[in-house]
């Protein structure tokens, strides 16, 4: 019997998938709280960019949005959401976006806007706010997702967000020159783009999940890899929970890498951040601030959905 849960799983195979060195930008929910184990594990130094304009967070509990206070409070500094999109997102400063959504389908195009006819929906949904863009002009996607049949549609009402297109070289016949999503990462299986149609190839299923269990919960026929792994298990540093608690502790206490190992941090050693919106009262001298240099502008950058153009002021 295994002693966590398949959404931890998918955290943590979601977590390990980030690199020390990565420039991410965030969406709230399951790639926050992944984001932040992987910044609280093996990668210390991750910057992680919120879409609010928060640069280098470091939240000590896990954003209910991107106006949380607390991705404010414990960034090295934040700038205006233009400035974000134009010079750090359309300026090929960001290497991966993390992403989740409501619907998906097998080449990685992303519904958060409605299900059902769109003047006359069955569900009407939260909308894309910067995802679209995010999908275009970062480095690469990484998607998180509950798996089910609903959620794995053979058909969207609504692309959103720009996976793969209809497959093969859709994005780049958009002019777009970023890879898109890479990895698609369920409580079930990690899933990456056959290298020619791009359609979502499972490379690897996650320990106790059967061929048949992922079939029945995704609305398409499943493809595999040629070569199919098991993903690794979690292992001790890794937290059994959210690295981050979502309702936040009356001392507010910062949370340390030690609390990966299941340890907790005494209040003594721990000084409560100023609650200053510009800067905490002393930066963190570890803070990163190191960031890749412009790859080329995506093509297509200014390929903006009205729907989902920046606001022109500040949050």
């Amino acid at each position: 019997m295994s002693t966590y849960t398949p959404n931890e799983m998918m955290t943590i195979a979601a977590a390990r998938a980030l690199r020390n060195e990565d420039v991410c930008f965030v969406g709230i929910g399951q790639p926050s709280a992944a984001a932040n184990l992987a910044r609280l594990t093996h990668a210390p130094d991750i910057t992680l960019i919120y879409e609010s304009g928060t640069l280098s967070t470091k939240p000590n509990v896990l954003p209910l949005s991107i106006g949380d206070p607390e991705l404010c409070e414990t960034a090295l500094t934040t700038v205006s959401v233009p400035e974000m999109f134009r010079y750090w997102l359309q300026g090929g400063r960001i290497t991966v976006g993390f992403l989740g959504g409501a619907q998906i389908d097998r080449f990685a195009n992303l519904n958060t806007t409605v299900v059902g006819p769109y003047d006359k929906p069955k569900v009407r949904l939260p909308g894309g706010g910067g995802a679209p863009e995010i999908a275009t002009s970062c480095g690469e996607i990484f998607i998180i997702m509950a798996q089910s049949k609903r959620a794995f549609a053979p058909k969207l009402d609504f692309i959103t967000s720009l996976g793969h297109g209809e497959g093969g070289n859709t994005r780049e016949k958009l002019g777009l020159k970023t890879k898109g999503p890479t990895k698609l990462i369920t409580d079930m299986a990690i899933f990456a783009p056959d290298p020619e149609t791009k359609e979502m190839t499972i490379v690897s299923i996650h320990p106790g999940v059967t061929r048949e269990q992922i079939a029945e919960n995704t609305g398409w026929p499943v493809r595999y890899a040629a070569k199919v792994d098991e993903t690794p298990a979690p292992t001790a540093p890794e937290p059994r929970r959210n690295p981050c608690p979502r309702r936040r502790p009356r001392s507010r206490r910062p949370i340390s890498r030690s609390a990966a190992s299941g340890s907790s941090t005494s209040p003594a050693s721990s000084p409560v951040r100023s609650r200053r919106c510009s800067s905490p009262t002393s930066a963190p001298t570890s803070a990163r601030w190191s960031v890749p240099a412009p790859a080329t502008t995506p093509a297509g950058g200014a390929r903006r959905s009205p729907a989902t153009t920046p606001p022109t002021s500040s949050p």
